[in-house]
């Protein structure tokens, strides 16, 4: 009877046709550029660890021209919203 019993599924034995097995690894193994660079993106366990690890890497490569560029960007955004919301800047001059 085919209502009680569920299928089970096929099985194939698929080998890569161009694998080479020489110890260079899976060739279906996708390997971002940053792996190398950065702990961040180590496999972690729990929340917390990944925090810690993201953390300690912003800590240890902090570049100083980075940084000054990205206050520049949020600088400018913030003024281009406060100009948007129609905000008035004399409040902070007195007369």
């Amino acid at each position: 009877m085919g209502i009680l019993k569920s299928k089970s599924n096929k099985k194939f034995s698929y080998s890569p046709r161009y694998y080479d097995d020489k110890g260079k690894g899976n060739p279906f193994e996708i390997h971002s550029k940053f792996d190398d660079f950065r702990k961040a993106t180590v496999d972690n366990k729990g929340l917390a660890n990944k925090f810690k690890t993201a953390w300690a890497d912003l800590e240890e490569k902090s570049d100083r021209k980075t940084n000054t560029r990205l206050y520049i960007i949020i600088a400018i955004l913030l003024l281009i919203f406060l100009f948007i919301i129609d905000f008035d800047l004399s409040i902070f001059y007195s007369n």
